[in-house]
């Protein structure tokens, strides 16, 4: 299977190095990979200059500075790289991060799981982060949905959802479509990969605007975004946040601000929240 992969990067000096040393060690050797130098003000640009000039799979381009924001910014340098393939050429479409470090077997490991079952449509491994000289499972979601930073899709599975949405919530939305339209997501837990920046250093809003806006542009209907506005606040065991998630959500609301999916898929997603929610009641009670 011949990967595409895309990594979106912005001022990663400290990380990039490490990323693609990790594709460049990779057993599977058949992919092509374009670095997208994302308005990056270090030196990101002789980094991904290095690689590119030693090793023809990969390729680079060059975006104007941007203010880098939750969700939309990543994907819109996403989409920008992947413009400059034709997906005719491919069976895999990634979305990496720039700051992740892959095992050698990672791509043989992915592209063994899409040849030994045709319905699966997005694979990856599980995040770990380093925690007082060890190397610890991050924990930030349920061990059978693939994060952000280490996304592979099916090419079929990834047209057939219409690609990523340039909006808060993308790497959840995508996970549920493709659920909807019969594909699979799996999660492969022998495959780490190590997450060497803490997520949201970059981000310019704060927290519980950050969820406000996210659950809306997830299209999560008003009880359903109380609810998990309810859940981000007991984390931290607090009320004020709770009610500052909501603000924020129904500020959104308020401005009618467009979503990036439709009305069916909007539906498709509140159903799928339903069920998560109704199974963990039915858990609680028992």
């Amino acid at each position: 299977m011949k990967f595409l992969i895309v990594i979106p990067a912005h001022n990663e000096e400290d990380n990039l190095q490490g990323t693609l040393s990790a594709l460049v060690a990779q057993h599977h050797t058949d992919f092509e990979l374009v670095i997208v130098n994302d308005g990056s003000t270090d030196k990101t640009a002789e980094i991904i200059s290095d690689f590119t000039s030693k090793d023809k799979r990969f390729s680079t381009i060059n975006l104007e500075k941007s203010v880098h924001q939750p969700g939309s910014k990543v994907v819109n340098a996403f989409n920008k790289g992947l413009k400059t393939k034709s997906l005719d050429d491919f069976n895999v479409i990634c979305k990496f991060d720039a700051d992740i470090i892959l095992e050698p077997n990672y791509l043989s490991e992915i592209a063994h799981s899409f040849k030994e079952n045709p319905l699966n449509g997005l694979v990856g491994g599980l995040l770990y982060v380093e925690k007082d000289g060890e190397w610890i499972y991050e924990g930030n979601s349920n061990k059978n949905h693939v994060r952000g930073p280490l996304k592979a899709y099916r090419k079929e599975c990834f047209l057939e959802i219409g690609g990523l949405r340039e909006t808060l919530g993308w790497d959840n939305i995508d996970s549920i479509l493709l659920e909807n339209l019969g594909w699979k997501e799996v999660v492969l837990p022998q495959l780490h990969v190590k997450l060497v920046k803490v997520k949201g250093a970059d981000y310019t809003v704060k927290p519980s605007n950050y969820y406000g806006r996210y659950f809306y542009f997830l299209g999560l209907k008003r009880i359903l975004a109380y609810v998990a506005a309810a859940k981000e606040a007991s984390k931290i065991k607090s009320p004020k946040f709770f009610f500052q998630i909501l603000k924020a959500y129904e500020n959104a609301r308020a401005q009618n601000l467009p979503l990036k999916i439709n009305s069916d898929e909007q539906k498709a997603i509140n159903k799928k929240r339903w069920e998560i929610l109704k199974k963990k009641w039915l858990k609680v009670k028992s």
